[in-house]
Formats: structure tokens, sequence, C-alpha cells
């Protein structure tokens, strides 16, 4: 599997920025206005509608607990990290009668801190020496989670979108297999089309079961969805091509 590096250099998550630059900025804001994920995101102190779409399958699937290290990749505003972090109690911060969690979140953009989270700003994951820092700031050999919100800046043409979108999920992959332990976890978003099939044929290779994901959050006329693979089982066979 080769990552081509120019559809990999800017990304960020799926929420207001890279909506506003892949449509009608108008029709953008009404639709934040009239969304009551985005009322209820702000009502409940989220950075992001995107914290209901991992709170929507942490409640189907529990797949934070405490004591538990997670790499998060795409994680700005923070809003995905706004629910992992008291999940598995990040730093101690958030219960002193759990174990202690670590949170790493890397995106180029700028992140706001939070208890507990290390953020990597201004850092692209798909580079190796930003991979290198991360497997650096772990304080233990192997990660338990991996999730992967990155996106990249949408062009507006579906084919390339899901293609640099696919890479950036390939990206966060090779790095779960090689850096996570058996039996840890990876969630990643992708848009749906031509190589779905492929990468989740290549999850399958590796980890005990496989599930689609459409959270209730995630609007109906978007191919995004999400892959969560669960109980990796170890790279005993070739890296996915």
């Amino acid at each position: 599997m080769k990552v081509r590096a120019a559809a990999l250099r800017a990304f960020h998550t799926s929420a207001g920025p890279l909506a506003a630059q892949s449509g009608s900025s108008n029709r953008w804001r009404h639709r934040q206005a009239t969304d009551p994920f985005v009322a209820q995101a702000h009502a409940q102190g989220y950075r992001a509608r995107s914290a209901f779409k991992l709170l929507d399958i942490q409640s189907r699937f529990r797949l934070l607990k405490p004591g538990q290290l997670v790499i998060e990749c795409g994680c700005a505003p923070g809003a995905w990290s706004q629910v992992a972090a008291p999940l598995i109690n990040a730093g101690g911060h958030y219960a002193s009668d759990r174990p202690n969690g670590q949170l790493i979140g890397c995106d180029l953009l700028p992140v706001s801190p939070l208890p507990g989270v290390t953020f990597l700003a201004g850092a692209d994951f798909t580079h190796d020496t930003v991979q290198t820092q991360i497997r650096d700031m772990m304080s233990s050999p192997a990660a338990d989670v991996v999730l992967s919100d990155m996106a990249p800046n949408a062009s507006g043409h579906g084919f390339h979108d899901h293609e640099a979108l696919i890479q950036l999920a390939y990206a966060a992959l090779k790095f779960g297999l090689a850096h996570g332990r058996v039996g840890s976890h990876f969630l990643c978003k992708i848009w749906s089309g031509a190589r779905e099939e492929a990468f989740i044929a290549n999850l399958q290779r590796f980890y005990r079961v496989v599930h689609t994901v459409k959270p209730k959050s995630s609007r109906s006329d978007s191919a995004e969805k999400f892959l969560l693979a669960l109980d990796c089982l170890g790279i005993k066979r070739k890296a996915p091509a």
C-alpha cells in the first residue's frame, strides 16, 4: 500500500470548516443554523456536532474504557477528544478511583487544550517524523485504540475526494497495526466509493470483527460512514496492500 504524499498534505475533521469549504457557504450556514445536533453541541459544551458521532458509537460498542492508551488522528477542533478523555480517564484528571488513560491527538489545525490530553497541532499525521513523535510520547509500547476522523479538504469531485480519504484511512490503519496491541481497536471515517470494499477486506484480515456504522448525527445525505474494527489479531500476514 503506497500512500501518495500529494493527497495527504492537508486534512482536518468533518466539523464546520470542511463543510463550509466543500459547498455553498450560504447553504452550509443555513444547515448549521437548523441542525439540532449543532444546537445540542452548543448546549452541552461540545466543540462540534461530531462529538455525537463518537458518543453514538460508544453507546453501541463500548469502545473506550478507563486506562486505555488512545491515539486520535485528525483531532481538531477537539470534540472527539472531549468525549474520549473522560471515558479513558486521560491523565487521571476525571476520576480518582479509575485507571489513568492517555490520549494523544494530532492535527494540522490548532486545538484548544483539554485536561489530561496531549495535542500535536500543526502536525501532519502522515509524516514519519510526526508518527515517531507520537510513538515517543506513548506511555506504553502499544496503543489500545486508534481513532481517525481525518478527511481531506474536499474538492467537490467525488472520486478524488473518496480516494484521498481512503489514503488517510490507510495511513491510520498502518499506524494501528504497527503500534496497536493484539486485541486493540480501530475506528475511522470513510466516504462511500470504489475502494470501500477493498479497505473493509483489509480490515477483516487483521481484526476479528468489522462493523460499518452510520451514526444518527451523520447526515442522511452524506456519503460519510465509519468503520469500526475490533480485536486486532496481530500482524500475522503481510501489511495491507
